[in-house]
């Protein structure tokens, strides 16, 4: 390809800012395409779209890998503040966009409402990436 360890740290100072580099691109088109999703003409057939296309891509990825913001929380949470900030910023922002499209919902009778919407909107995002962790860890073990 022609890159140089010299043309990377011309722009980057080191590998983590980097790696952060390559984790808030992927946040933007990540918040782009959930946008996308979520803009729906009612609330049902945003999540609807959203639930689809998560599906759909899972099983284009054979269930494999796992997700780059969960996989990154694992494993650098804990080595590195500012991937666990920028990893908790984007699972925020998620919540909320999600939260926000389940308020509509409730509001319109479209979904229950004796739950609040942030907590159904964390129990999504949870289940999807749990569900990836453990389903790209299975494909990984049966190797």
């Amino acid at each position: 390809m022609g890159i140089t360890k010299g043309s990377l740290y011309y722009y980057f100072p080191g590998k983590d800012d980097l790696g952060l580099a390559v984790l808030e691109r992927a946040k933007k088109r990540f918040l782009a395409t959930l946008d996308e999703l979520l803009a729906a003409p009612t609330p049902a057939q945003s999540l609807e779209q959203f639930f689809d296309f998560v599906l759909n891509k899972h099983r284009s990825e054979r269930f494999a890998g796992g997700c780059l913001f969960g996989n990154t929380a694992l494993e650098m949470s804990d080595v590195n503040s500012r991937f666990a900030e920028s990893v908790a910023e984007l699972f925020q922002e998620w919540i909320g966009r999600l939260a926000k499209v389940i308020r509509a919902g409730q509001a319109a009778g479209q979904f229950r409402a004796d739950i609040p919407a942030e907590d159904l909107a964390e129990v999504i995002v949870s289940t999807i990436e749990g569900g990836s962790c453990r389903r790209g860890s299975k494909r990984m073990n049966a190797r």
